[in-house]
C-alpha cells in the first residue's frame, strides 16, 4: 500500500483494541485476561500462512498487517478482536513517520 495516498475508505474493518490485564481467578490468584481499550476502524491485509506439525497435531500461523489511524498507546502484546478472530500485535511502526497511520504486524490466534 502506498503510504503517501491512502483512501480512508480502505479502513473498513471494525476492530476492538484490547490490552493485557490480569483478572482475579476467584481464589485469591490472578489469570491473564484482556480489557477493551477502544473500538476503531482498520484495514486487515493477510501476509502469510504457514502450516506445520507439532507433537503430531497440525499447527498453522497466519500473519497480517493491520492498518489503523495513528495511536501512541499501542504496544506489542496487545491484540485486535474482530468477532471471534484475534490478531496479536507482534510489532508496529509509523510507515511514513507523519503520525497519520500505524501499521501493526499481527499474528492471528488460531485457537
Amino acid at each position: 500500500m502506498d503510504t503517501t495516498i491512502i483512501d480512508p475508505g480502505q479502513l473498513s474493518a471494525r476492530l476492538e483494541l484490547e490490552m493485557p490485564m490480569p483478572v482475579s481467578d476467584g481464589q485469591g490468584g490472578i489469570v491473564p485476561g484482556y480489557a477493551i481499550v477502544t473500538s476503531l476502524w482498520a484495514r486487515i491485509e493477510p501476509v502469510s500462512a504457514l502450516d506445520s506439525e507439532r507433537a503430531g497435531e497440525a499447527v498453522f500461523s497466519v500473519t497480517h498487517r493491520v492498518w489503523i489511524r495513528f495511536r501512541s498507546d499501542v504496544a506489542a502484546g496487545m491484540r485486535f478482536r474482530k468477532g471471534a478472530r484475534l490478531f496479536v500485535v507482534r510489532a508496529f511502526f509509523d510507515p511514513d513517520e507523519r503520525r497519520r497511520y500505524l501499521v501493526c504486524r499481527c499474528e492471528e490466534d488460531g485457537r
